[in-house]
């Protein structure tokens, strides 16, 4: 990698980066229940019953990875 600009060196650099991060990120494994993953409550289609459901459960998760994390 020879450029002229080191402008373009850093932004192939931190191109490079980020395909390397996305790379190697895990993905959520869920699998379907027929129950929500918040609340329990029987469903037919998906994985929560309400978006209500759902955001809670995401922001739950959250806070799991940010206690892992500190």
């Amino acid at each position: 990698m020879n450029f002229p600009d080191p402008a373009d060196e850093a932004a192939e650099r931190e191109q490079q980066m980020i395909e390397i991060a996305l790379a190697n990120r895990t993905h959520p494994t869920m699998q379907f229940t027929g129950v929500c993953y918040y609340c329990e409550e029987a469903v037919t289609a998906g994985f929560f019953c309400s978006p209500e459901c759902r955001e809670d459960y995401e922001r739950i998760e959250r806070a799991k990875q940010q206690r892992r994390v500190a």
